[in-house]
């Protein structure tokens, strides 16, 4: 494809639908539904917007207008004929018809709940807000992020001339192939493409994971966007992510009287009902939503003999690999025949450019012979645009947006994290409740702030 032809024509459409498929994001979004759909079809889930790179005023960038526009192409948007069949009866993870009927046919009548979009009081930020029940709502979490992400690079590239984005694209290619280059001369690692929130856009992203098929070989495993593992015929990934945690605890906490015993117990709840619908490699526990150290003291220890892995997402990988290592070791496991996913901010050296992120490479010589590590490569694969326009290194540097839930039932939700910076939480009231009872008052303060 001509990126730069493209992106410069894009701007005399009347629209030009950043999301054209419902099948445009996550595969892990499948895979949660139909847990959801088995046991809480009809919660009600809010989720918002939060662009965690403030001083990005994406109000002032994009104009609103033209993402409602988006936004309501996006709603309109139903799973098709050919999304069906190729979910129910495809293989995935090695099991074929893991989508029953009943499954298939709430997805023939899937509809995307109404959204709410306005700009904050400072006029920098979008306020999008959306609720309705969990099963359907929680699709426009990929939507969302993808199209806002993509309407800010087609505003930086609107004041750019077609040699600048001529450039711009050759720039990112080449930079692109030198990672994978890098990658290559390590040929133990082994990496999806977990890129699709965050991209440059679709036919970017569409070019990486081609790019990455036809030089990683093997090592390349598949990538997390279902659109694209259909297309191009790969394997989907993706196991499950920080909202069913943070719903089941919103449920718990809601509940008169509610024990901290039992709040810090629904994270485990997760992991109950996952294993009753999923085996094998899907085996894969997110341990950080509450914070991994009190998740690995108070683990049943089932989980340390039946699941898989990890997937560490927001402790540094070092100290996340010896905590995992441990906890293992504690508990007569094998590390080495343990899996551990690490796709939190990872980027691969080239000479040249600086590094932004943790290096793949170095995490790979440190664990390889500790633990079995696999990656999910995001953001630094997909948008990676840094010193890429002339005289411009930064404009297109990549944005932390996240659309995490907000409420369930009217009740507040709370995300503490490893990591300070993704703490998230409507209430303090609640905060102040979350730390107390999954033993993190130590930690409180830095988390305080980001409510």
């Amino acid at each position: 494809m001509d990126f730069a032809k493209r992106a410069v024509d894009h701007l005399h459409y009347d629209i030009d639908p950043i999301i054209r498929n419902r099948l445009d994001n996550d595969f892990y979004k499948l895979l949660m539904r139909k847990m959801i759909l088995n046991r809480h079809p009809k919660a009600q889930v809010r989720f918002a917007l939060k662009n965690r790179t403030s001083d990005i005023p994406l109000a002032r960038i994009i104009p609103i207008e033209a993402l409602r526009e988006q936004l309501d192409h996006v709603k309109q948007l139903r799973y098709e004929p050919q999304d069906i069949h190729w979910i129910g009866g495809n293989t995935f993870y090695g099991k074929t018809g893991m989508f029953d009927r009943d499954f298939l046919n709430h997805l023939k009548i899937s509809r995307l709940p109404d959204y709410e979009l306005s700009i904050d009081k400072s006029g920098d930020q979008f306020i999008f807000e959306t609720e309705g029940d969990w099963p359907d709502t929680m699709d426009w979490e990929d939507y969302v992020l993808a199209t806002v992400n993509e309407m800010r690079n087609r505003e930086v590239m609107r004041g750019l001339s077609p040699l600048e984005i001529d450039v711009m694209y050759a720039r990112a290619k080449s930079k692109f192939v030198a990672k994978l280059e890098e990658i290559r001369r390590h040929p133990g690692i082994r990496v999806s493409e977990f890129g699709t929130r965050r991209r440059h856009s679709h036919p970017w992203q569409r070019w990486v994971i081609e790019a990455m098929m036809e030089m990683l070989g093997d090592q390349m495993v598949g990538t997390s966007n279902s659109f694209f593992a259909r297309e191009l015929g790969i394997e989907a990934k993706g196991t499950n992510a920080h909202e069913l945690p943070m719903v089941y605890a919103a449920l718990a906490a809601a509940r008169h009287p509610i024990t901290d015993g039992a709040l810090r117990h629904s994270q485990y709840d997760v992991l109950s009902d996952w294993r009753h619908d999923y085996d094998g490699n899907l085996l894969m526990a997110l341990p950080d939503t509450y914070g991994t150290t009190q998740f690995l003291e108070n683990a049943p220890p089932e989980i340390a003999m039946i699941w898989k892995g990890f997937r560490p997402d927001s402790k540094d990988p070092y100290e996340a690999t010896d905590e995992l290592v441990a906890y293992w070791k504690r508990h007569a496991q094998d590390p080495k025949k343990k899996i551990v996913l690490y796709s939190d901010g990872l980027d691969v050296p080239v000479p040249g450019y600086e590094l932004n992120g943790e290096s793949m490479i170095a995490i790979h010589e440190a664990v390889k012979d500790r633990v079995t590590d696999t990656y999910g490569w995001g953001t630094m694969a997909t948008n990676d645009f840094i010193g890429c326009i002339p005289g411009l290194p930064d404009a297109l540097k990549p944005i932390s947006l996240v659309c995490k839930v907000h409420s369930v039932n009217g009740h507040p939700a709370v995300k503490l994290s490893d990591n300070p910076a993704k703490a998230a939480s409507p209430s303090k009231q609640e905060i102040e409740r979350y730390l107390r009872a999954f033993g993190a008052e130590g930690i409180g303060d830095e988390r305080r702030t980001r409510v």
